[in-house]
């Protein structure tokens, strides 16, 4: 089973997962810990070989990487705690995973919150994954990732985020980053079908105005899901919005799920009464 942190809340019985992105771990939530376990339980996954999950984690090598098994990973956790359903917050490659356990099992998921989310691949993204496979077997990981990094987050003001995803990838290893950039050769049809299929579930988005590569599409996507999507983009951030405005994040995030709360709330008042 994947590594797993939790904060519990005596006062609350909702959970909040959060899925980190690719290279990065569950401390990358350093910033919201503290405003959200006033309200909520917290999980905090390391995906397969990242963070503390890599450690005497043999299993991984024999596991197939898909994106559904990966999500299966985050549901082992759940199924292990006992936790029926939850909150998702996720980050970059981590909205992927939520979306794909939410296809999978909608029943666990009240909503997703989906940060510099990826739903398209435009051409630059689509040649840098195209130069990553070409050269993933000769070049050192860390070389590939933060040449991938300064191009995902090239401003001075993405710096700090930028940092703490190199310094994550570190701890990665070269076969672990092989694995999962094969990933990317299923990322299209997957994507496209996300596109296409609106899930009942309410999704917020929250995007900064500088993460160039994927804000365009979600754009246009929530105006295409606009039943259940949602759409907060935060002025002076790129890509990785929960570590450079950390408090815009957790002030918007927050105020989703509270107004989700009080809205199921009075869904049950009115039936019961």
């Amino acid at each position: 089973m994947i590594n797993y942190i939790i904060y519990e809340n005596k006062t609350s019985d909702e959970w909040v997962t959060f899925v980190h992105g690719a290279g990065g771990s569950s401390s990358i939530w350093f910033k919201q810990i503290r405003d959200f376990k006033k309200d909520y339980n917290l999980l905090l996954l390391d995906l397969r070989g990242h963070g503390d999950s890599k450690k005497g984690n043999e299993y991984a090598t024999e596991k197939q990487y898909t994106f559904s098994a990966i999500a299966n990973d985050i549901l082992e956790v759940l199924d292990f705690l006992k936790i029926e359903k939850s909150h998702f917050v996720g980050i970059s490659l981590g909205t992927i995973l939520i979306r794909q356990l939410a296809e999978m099992h909608p029943q666990r998921v009240q909503c997703m919150i989906l940060g510099g989310a990826i739903l398209k691949l435009n051409l630059r993204s689509q040649i840098l994954m195209k130069l990553g496979n070409m050269f993933k077997y000769v070049l050192p990981y860390l070389i590939l990732y933060r040449f991938f990094a300064f191009v995902i987050m090239p401003k001075k003001n993405h710096k700090q985020a930028r940092l703490i995803f190199i310094n994550e990838a570190k701890k990665l290893y070269q076969k672990e980053f092989i694995k999962w950039f094969k990933l990317t050769a299923t990322i299209n049809p997957l994507l496209r079908r996300f596109r296409q299929e609106e899930l009942d579930i309410p999704a917020l988005y929250v995007m900064g105005e500088e993460d160039y590569m994927f804000l365009p599409y979600v754009i246009q996507q929530v105006k295409l899901h606009a039943r259940t999507a949602n759409l907060v983009v935060i002025a002076h951030s790129g890509h990785v919005v929960n570590v450079e405005k950390s408090t815009m994040f957790n002030e918007v995030v927050l105020s989703f799920l509270s107004h989700k709360k009080n809205a199921d709330i009075q869904r049950t008042s009115a039936s019961i009464n």
